[in-house]
């Protein structure tokens, strides 16, 4: 192995040093990115399970305002009977 001596061996382990250091910071960047995407996924099915739940109950309210309505109408057509 080639030994460095003085300024010459200085700068080139500042080199080394700083390039495994981007390699070290590019390694936390991917594993936070796989992170991040997973979360995305989670967050992404949470909210299509709430969709579906707005969807039942907005069904479920149009049958009680079916039902509703026409009670209210045969209510009516009794009071105007009475008439």
């Amino acid at each position: 192995m080639v030994a460095f001596e003085g300024t010459e061996g200085i700068i080139v382990y500042i080199i080394l040093g700083t390039l495994a250091a981007i390699i070290y910071s590019l390694r936390i960047l991917v594993l936070l990115e796989r992170r991040i995407s997973r979360i995305d996924i989670n967050i992404d099915k949470i909210a299509r399970r709430i969709l579906e739940e707005e969807l039942k109950i907005e069904k479920e309210e149009q049958k009680i305002e079916a039902i509703i309505s026409k009670v209210g109408k045969g209510a009516r057509s009794r009071t105007s009977a009475a008439k």
